[in-house]
């Protein structure tokens, strides 16, 4: 009967997804097994390893950057490792920015603003938005390719998207509510610690620096740790604006919060090489 009952209790362990499979399955359209029921406490586990999904969403995008930036040149690499990113994302993010530029861009009170940015469709400010947002992520990566070298801009890249999900991963502190209390973005408002958001900026910063060293030596380190750094604090500015406008945070804010770091690590990042080309 122990016997019967040890087994029971394996198989029924074996069948929960690790959190990062979770993760990816919530976040990206890498295939993975599906779970019946996200409670708040798998909601939390799966958020805590949102960098690492962001890292690997990170190195494919940057992959394809590389490889088509080495035979194509730069501009190419940038706009279909940009595009890799779309696709295994599902333009989830992309669609989040530009939702929440319609309800800022509508200048209606709160409760107004968050019924424009539930509408499936996207006004004229959400297009204007995005179309800017990647074109200066096109611009920048391509400018780093071509100042600093071609690696550097698809690290640049990668180090984007993590900071991008560290981002997120701090704005789902208990210190930031919600502006709903039902849809997808509320079910990870509260669920991480503020160690584990420091933890996060912390590790981020460090990979940054490590990956500017080795592709650029200090100069590199330094450029990548300042826009790391930048980024970080323009999304914890973002994510305080957009909290008081709106009464609090959505599943679009999410979005708009990754989008928003991650342009400012790469334009940052491009400004930075340029100047260090410079000297």
């Amino acid at each position: 009967m122990r016997r019967r009952l040890r087994t029971q209790v394996a198989v029924t362990v074996a069948r929960i997804p690790h959190p990062l499979a979770v993760s990816l399955g919530l976040f990206t359209t890498i295939p993975m097994p599906s779970v019946a029921t996200i409670d708040r406490r798998l909601a939390g586990r799966a958020m805590a390893w949102f960098p690492v999904v962001g890292l690997v969403l990170g190195l494919l995008a940057g992959g394809v950057a590389w490889g088509v930036g080495a035979l194509g040149g730069p501009l190419l690499g940038a706009v279909l490792g940009l595009a890799t990113l779309a696709a295994l994302t599902g333009a989830l993010h992309l669609d989040g920015v530009a939702d929440t530029a319609d309800g800022l861009g509508s200048r209606a009170p709160a409760a107004r603003a968050l019924e424009i940015m539930r509408r499936s469709d996207i006004g004229p400010m959400g297009v204007v938005t995005l179309l800017f947002v990647l074109l200066a992520d096109v611009a920048a990566i391509s400018r780093i390719m071509t100042t600093a070298s071609l690696v550097a801009g698809p690290v640049a890249l990668a180090l984007a998207v993590v900071a991008g999900r560290v981002a997120v991963l701090s704005s789902t502190t208990s210190a930031n509510g919600g502006a709903r209390t039902e849809g997808f973005g509320a079910l990870f408002h509260g669920v991480t610690s503020t160690a584990m958001a420091v933890g996060g900026c912390v590790a981020a910063l460090a990979v940054a620096v490590a990956a500017g060293w080795g592709v650029a030596g200090a100069g590199g380190a330094t450029v990548f740790f300042v826009a790391g750094a930048l980024a970080l604090v323009v999304g914890w500015v973002w994510r305080r604006y957009l909290a008081r406008r709106l009464g609090g945070l959505t599943g679009d804010t999410f979005g708009s919060i990754i989008e928003v770091t991650q342009v400012v690590f790469l334009v940052t990042a491009a400004v930075g090489f340029g100047v260090v080309s410079i000297f």
